[in-house]
C-alpha cells in the first residue's frame, strides 16, 4: 500500500452541513501535518438524517454512525469523521475499527437560543409554562431542575433547519426559546444566535461534548500512523475518563446522563459527572480527580462507582 503523501486520503463523514465543515476541519489538520497530502471528502446520508421519529426509538445515535462506519469497514472510506457523543458509548466500535485521533476539544457549553423577534436573553425572561425546544434528555432534565414550569419539547434536525423552525421560517415550532451546542454553532459561524452561555454548574455537557474523533481499519498502518500525529493528548484523556464513566454506566443516548473532565496547569484531570431523572427531580452527582493522564479510564470508573453508590442505575432508568 502507498506511503502518504503519494494516496489520496478519502474521508468519510455525514453529509449534514455541520458534518461537512467537521470533516473539513480534520482534513485541514491532516494536510498541515503532511505537506502535500491529498484528501477527498466522501459523504454519506444516514439513517438518522432521515429518520422522521425519536433516535430512541430506532437504535440512539448509532444512526449517525453506523452506515459511514460500515463504508470504512469496506473499504471505500480510509477514515471516519464522527462528533464523540455521538459514538455509542455502551457497546465496542465495529469490528476491524480503531479510534486513532481525538482531536483537540471545543467548546463545551450549551447556549440558550430565542427567536429573532424576541427579547428573551435568560430563561428568568421566559414566561411560566414557556416551552424551550431541545433534541437531548440530559438538556431536558437540566432545564426542568432549574424551572419545573417549563415545557420542554423535542426538535430535531440540521441547526440551519431547528433555528428556521424557532423563527417560524418552517412549519411552526412551538417554543419560546431552543438549547443547542455552542461548539455547532461556532463551527457553522451561528454564534450571533446566542442569548445565553449556560454556566457548567447550570448545564453539565454531554460525555465528549465538543470532541471529534477520527477512525480507521486497524489493519491501515499508513493511516494509523499518520492520525496518531493528530491525537491531542489533553483532550485524548479526559475523553477517556468521561467515556469510561458513560460505559460503566452503560449509559446511551437516551441516558440522561452528563460529564465533563478538565485538565488542570499541573496535569491534573478532574471529571465532574451527573445523572438525572427526564424530569429533573431526582440528581445524583460526583467529582474526583487523577494526578496523571495515565490514570484517565480509572478515573471514569471510580466516578461511575461513586455515581453508582448514590442510586444511579435507578435514576436513570427512570421512566
Amino acid at each position: 500500500m502507498p506511503e502518504f503523501p503519494g494516496r489520496t486520503l478519502r474521508i468519510g463523514t455525514r453529509a449534514s452541513p455541520m458534518a461537512l465543515v467537521q470533516a473539513e476541519r480534520a482534513a485541514t489538520l491532516l494536510r498541515g501535518l503532511v505537506p502535500g497530502l491529498a484528501t477527498r471528502t466522501v459523504p454519506t446520508t444516514t439513517s438518522g438524517d432521515t429518520w422522521p421519529g425519536p433516535l430512541a426509538d430506532a437504535g440512539g445515535k448509532a444512526l449517525f454512525v453506523k452506515e459511514v462506519d460500515r463504508r470504512l469497514q469496506l473499504g471505500e472510506v480510509d477514515v471516519a469523521v464522527h462528533c464523540l457523543k455521538d459514538v455509542p458509548g455502551d457497546r465496542p466500535l465495529p469490528e476491524g475499527l480503531v479510534t486513532a485521533a481525538t482531536l483537540p476539544r471545543d467548546d463545551v457549553h450549551d447556549v440558550l437560543l430565542a427567536p429573532d423577534a424576541s427579547p428573551v436573553t435568560t430563561l428568568d425572561d421566559l414566561p411560566a409554562g414557556a416551552a424551550v425546544a431541545t433534541g437531548a434528555v440530559r438538556r431536558r432534565a437540566q432545564l426542568l431542575a432549574l424551572r419545573p414550569d417549563l415545557r420542554v419539547v423535542d426538535v430535531r434536525g440540521a441547526v440551519a433547519t431547528r433555528l428556521e423552525k424557532l423563527d417560524g421560517l418552517r412549519p411552526v415550532l412551538d417554543a419560546d426559546a431552543m438549547v443547542l451546542a455552542r461548539a455547532g454553532l461556532m463551527r457553522l459561524g451561528l454564534t450571533g444566535r446566542i442569548r445565553r452561555v449556560f454556566p457548567l454548574d447550570e448545564v453539565l455537557p454531554a460525555v465528549g461534548a465538543g470532541v471529534l474523533t477520527v477512525q480507521c481499519r486497524a489493519d491501515d498502518e499508513a493511516v494509523i500512523a499518520l492520525l496518531h500525529r493528530a491525537d491531542d493528548p489533553r483532550t485524548h484523556a479526559e475523553a477517556t475518563a468521561e467515556r469510561a464513566m458513560l460505559h460503566g454506566l452503560r449509559g446511551h443516548c437516551g441516558s440522561p446522563v452528563a460529564g465533563h473532565c478538565t485538565t488542570d496547569e499541573n496535569g491534573q484531570l478532574t471529571l465532574r459527572a451527573a445523572v438525572f431523572t427526564p424530569d429533573g427531580t431526582r440528581t445524583a452527582r460526583a467529582s474526583l480527580h487523577a494526578t496523571s493522564r495515565n490514570d484517565a479510564a480509572a478515573l471514569g470508573t471510580r466516578v461511575c462507582e461513586a455515581l453508582l453508590t448514590q442510586g444511579a442505575r435507578t435514576i436513570i432508568d427512570a421512566p
